[in-house]
């Protein structure tokens, strides 16, 4: 059986490689693009190859990227033409394959295992899509090539990012370069994970790789053998156009633009979230079992909060029964302490084609509610409608409004 020919192909800074592309005038400056400028707060989405020579970092602070590079350009976010620029991209990468699957606005898996015929060997073709990026887009690609997603992934991050070529192939001839790399370099590997299997004694993905598979099991059940496999470089997933067709969960997360400190003025926030996750369940026609609710504490340098969910008695779509099962979570895990962001998530989603009412619930009557809103909502925009709650101070409707996934359009 031949080989699969894996890509995953990576914008290098996007944001910020976008934005250059589109003001050549900025091409010689470092650029950053943060989430609001203005008011000098918020964190860095994306630094361009200039400025992170100065020392700037995506996710750091914004008012410590400008200490470290005090003459860079800071741009608020466009997300709209994100959006679109990742659309073209994918239009692209679909010249050479009809397998692509978006893993994220930046990064597409491609399977290119049956394109060998017309578009040559994979550095070839790899090559190929880079040059195509650059030339239509303006924006570099990286491609880490491998024989499954994972060798991909991991080729791309560790390896074709930090070669002059921007590409790299890992396989079972060169595993051990992988091997090699610390424990907190593997795909699926995140922070406090790599924590507890550095306390194991496995600081390196190699360690990981000849580590007993009996024990990984016993503590953490198949997510131990997922580790395993992913060090040992197995991987049975394929690269799918379906991918996003079936949700697992629908939230929605918001950085406040101050501390919160008062209960009410939170709760406020927990409706606003709980009408757009509701609005969205409705829209993709889901219900949900499950309500989870998570916050951040405002130090940055003591991270506090907390992520709790709750099962509701019965699924649901609808704004009110999300935001009270919210209330319930949050007054029951919020330690007092002021708020920064807070997010609500509607999960263990099913069709909201058949659903057992409840007699007493006055189902009907809410659907038909709902319709209506969704009818106005969709002729006139999300604060066409608007409870007065979120004319408060405290309300962030009409700002959130502005934004797509939380930056500005």
């Amino acid at each position: 059986m031949k080989e699969k020919v894996i890509f995953l192909v990576d914008m290098q800074s996007f944001y910020a490689s976008v934005e250059k592309a589109t003001h050549p005038e900025l091409a010689d400056q470092p650029v950053i693009v943060s989430g609001d400028p203005e008011r000098r707060s918020g964190v860095v989405l994306a630094a361009c190859p200039l400025a992170k020579k100065w020392g700037v970092k995506n996710a750091s602070r914004l008012w410590e990227a400008q200490q470290l590079c005090p003459h860079a350009v800071i741009l608020r976010p466009r997300m709209q033409l994100y959006l679109d620029v990742s659309l073209q991209i994918t239009n692209i990468l679909n010249r050479f394959t009809n397998l692509v699957e978006a893993y994220s606005i930046d990064e597409q898996f491609l399977d290119v295992t049956a394109s060998g015929r017309l578009f040559g060997d994979p550095f070839s073709i790899a090559q190929n899509i880079r040059d195509t990026i650059m030339n239509e887009m303006g924006i570099h690609a990286r491609v880490g090539i491998g024989p499954n997603k994972v060798l991909a992934k991991i080729a791309c991050d560790n390896f074709a990012k930090k070669n002059e070529e921007g590409i790299f192939r890992l396989d079972l001839s060169n595993m051990e370069q992988m091997w090699t790399l610390p424990i907190g370099k593997m795909f699926g590997v995140g922070n406090r994970m790599s924590q507890h299997l550095e306390r194991m004694g496995i600081r390196t993905i190699g360690h990981l790789a000849n580590f007993p598979l009996d024990i990984l099991k016993k503590k953490w059940g198949i997510n131990g053998e997922v580790l395993w496999q992913t060090a040992n470089g197995i991987d049975y997933s394929p690269v799918t156009t379906h991918t996003h067709d079936q949700q697992k969960a629908i939230g929605h997360h918001m950085t406040l633009p101050k501390d919160y400190e008062n209960l009410q003025d939170i709760k406020v926030i927990l409706l606003e979230l709980s009408e757009e996750v509701a609005r969205r369940a409705r829209f993709k026609h889901y219900i949900g079992n499950t309500v989870s609710v998570g916050a951040r504490g405002a130090n940055f340098d003591t991270p506090t909060g907390f992520h709790r969910q709750l099962k509701l008695i019965s699924p649901t779509h609808f704004d009110l029964d999300i935001f009270h099962a919210a209330c319930q979570l949050f007054q029951k895990h919020w330690d007092g302490l002021p708020v920064r962001s807070i997010g609500v998530t509607l999960s263990q989603l099913q069709p909201a084609k058949h659903y057992q009412l409840n007699l007493f619930d006055f189902e009907l009557k809410k659907e038909k509610i709902h319709q209506a809103l969704d009818w106005v909502y969709a002729k006139y925009g999300p604060t066409a409608i608007v409870r007065a709650s979120s004319l408060s101070e405290a309300g962030q409707a009409f700002h959130r409004a502005e934004k797509i996934g939380g930056h500005y359009k």
